[in-house]
């Protein structure tokens, strides 16, 4: 043998040992992502987040593990590697494992990446409800106004209509007032808040009889919304339904509306 050709085979002796101890790290790593101390998980979900690409489809296949714990550690570690992992989380959203789309919608929300709305809204249509859950989380960390029509859509949704009215009020799109009207005007307490909430925030003018409306809620804090949201409309067409709040059974209400009253230029007749 050549000492040219000893050389090349010290080399490639040498190559295959630097890759059989990344492969022993790798596997070191991800095992200690799976256990029990969390400083320890958290440092292995940086530790792996740091190595790239390499080590993503394991961490993916993670995702369907049967232990919550692990599966948010792994989106931990795919979410630290950074945006080259969209088109992977992308893909994941087809996944035959709940587990794995579900991971995958929080890890695109987690990211912030406008390449995730559109693969996010059709997964407002998973069939699994825990999916769909956790896309309507996402999509209201990314804040894109794209969202809207489907978030609309998605307040006919029983498993999502609280959460999806939540996102409208936080992205104040005004394509969204129609339906905020009508979910001011249902039996789901948790979306007249919101919806009371948002159509003060939006500030469409459409919203100020059904916020008239809204005062007069079984819910304190419908009521409390609807009179903050009035006094951001500015409609003294309010002031008449706005008084006699001043004697609710809340405080907070009271409160709210005293506040209303006198941004709209209300005074007692006392005064």
């Amino acid at each position: 043998m050549s000492d040219a050709e000893w050389s090349d085979q010290q080399a490639d002796h040498q190559a295959d040992r630097q890759v059989d101890r990344q492969t022993d790290r790798i596997d070191q790593l991800l095992s200690a992502l799976q256990d029990e101390n969390e400083a320890l998980r958290d440092h292995a979900a940086a530790s792996l987040g740091q190595m790239g690409l390499e080590v993503l489809p394991r961490l993916i296949g993670m995702l369907a593990d049967e232990d919550t714990v692990i599966r948010e550690a792994a989106t931990s570690a795919i979410v630290r590697i950074g945006p080259a992992v969209v088109e992977e989380l992308i893909d994941a959203l087809q996944d035959d494992s709940w587990a794995v789309r579900e991971q995958a919608a929080a890890a695109l929300g987690k990211l912030k990446d406008p390449r995730g709305v559109e693969p996010l809204l059709r997964a407002l249509k998973d069939k699994d409800g825990a999916v769909r859950s956790e896309a309507v989380w996402a999509l209201e960390r990314i804040g894109d106004p794209r969202a809207v029509p489907s978030l609309v859509e998605a307040l006919a949704d029983s498993t999502l209509r609280e959460d999806a009215a939540r996102v409208l009020k936080k992205i104040g799109d005004v394509r969204a007032v129609e339906a905020l009207i009508e979910g001011l005007n249902g039996t789901n307490w948790m979306v007249r808040r919101h919806a009371a909430e948002a159509l003060g925030k939006i500030g469409d003018p459409r919203g100020v009889e059904p916020l008239i409306g809204a005062l007069q809620d079984e819910d304190w804090l419908v009521r409390r919304n609807a009179a903050e949201s009035l006094a951001r409309l500015g409609d003294r067409r309010a002031v008449e339904s706005l008084v006699p709040l001043l004697e609710d059974e809340n405080e907070m209400v009271q409160e709210t509306v005293e506040g209303a009253l006198a941004s709209l230029g209300w005074k007692p007749t006392n005064q």
